[in-house]
């Protein structure tokens, strides 16, 4: 199973706190930017996970294998959402506290990215089920892929642009 390490506790589980207590607040930049790296290769290893169970259960004939292919959706998804909560955490962190708002924005933009990324990659495999959708268009499957490869494309040089201002800013 995928977990992501190192999970954000949520407002709920500190009361009377202004902010919730987070194990990366006193983390140097560098420190920071390595645990975005890691959240990040967590995701791309969660999609390669989502990929191989769609394709196993296109190949097992649609209805013999979708609690499996649903049980490791739902194992994705809180991947994502607990990836999601800490790479929020370290923008607040990086926009607030340390004044860092260059590299806030890259954190943003690769959440957005990620979350076109997911939503792309969701109705690339419901258009790429036969009989589900209704909709298989080659040319708009086309279009999908490829605009999953350049979303992939933008989240590389965001990353690096990260690491790059990363040094600069210690």
């Amino acid at each position: 199973m995928l977990t992501a390490t190192a999970e954000v506790p949520t407002t709920a589980d500190a009361p009377g706190s202004a902010e919730p207590p987070w194990a990366w607040r006193d983390a140097p930049i560098a420190t920071l930017v390595r645990r975005i790296q890691q959240l990040q290769n967590e995701r791309a290893q969660a999609f390669r996970r989502l990929d191989q169970a769609h394709r196993q259960y296109l190949r097992s004939g649609q209805h013999h294998d979708f609690p499996r292919y649903r049980s490791v959706v739902h194992e994705v998804t809180q991947v994502f959402a607990a990836a999601s909560r800490e790479v929020l955490a370290v923008e607040a962190e990086l926009a607030g506290p340390r004044a860092q708002l260059m590299l806030a924005r890259h954190v943003r933009s690769l959440q957005e990215l990620e979350q076109t990324r997911l939503a792309t990659v969701a109705l690339l495999q419901v258009m790429g089920t036969p009989g589900v959708s209704g909709q298989e268009d080659p040319e708009k499957l086309r279009q999908l892929k490829i605009k999953v490869i350049k979303t992939m494309e933008a989240i590389s040089e965001v990353l690096q642009e990260l690491r790059f201002d990363a040094e600069s800013a210690e």
